[in-house]
């Protein structure tokens, strides 16, 4: 398994319009998408800081794990994005390893990419996410998604 960037660092908040907010008029970053995962009961908003990102991210229900997260932690830091080359590999390696996963098999995430999510148990409570980029960036992607 390689892992070739940190991707993005995820930020778990109540209100994604205010927090957006800050980011972009206090400290000048630039929104590049957002977008909505009803399957996932969440919505967030990806801002580039160099090579990586941050996202924010807002349950859009009551019982998104996001929203758990924040009862039970509060708003911040939510997750590490890890990327590699081949995310299969990656997750029958750390299996093999002893660590325990939250995602079997890779699901879908922002901007066309294949996602899986370590469990925080064999993490020393740090959620961790393992992302495969596609192969090419998608015509949307390049795009932009609408902004709210």
């Amino acid at each position: 398994m390689k892992i070739k960037r940190i991707e993005h660092v995820a930020i778990a908040v109540d209100d994604l319009d205010a927090f957006t907010g800050i980011l972009r008029d206090k400290l000048g970053l630039t929104l590049e998408y957002s977008e909505v995962f009803p399957q996932y009961q969440t919505k967030m908003a990806m801002f580039p800081v160099g090579e990586t990102y941050l996202e924010v991210i807002q349950a859009t229900s009551p019982v998104a794990d996001t929203a758990r997260w924040i009862a039970e932690k509060g708003q911040g830091l939510y997750h590490i994005c890890l990327e590699v080359d081949d995310i299969n590999v990656a997750l029958a390696e750390l299996k093999e390893k002893g660590v325990k996963l939250l995602d079997e098999a890779p699901r879908a995430g922002h901007a066309n990419t294949r996602i899986a999510f370590l469990d925080p148990q064999s993490t020393s409570d740090v959620l961790i996410e393992l992302v495969e980029m596609p192969a090419a960036p998608s015509s949307e992607h390049l795009a932009g998604h609408a902004a709210d």
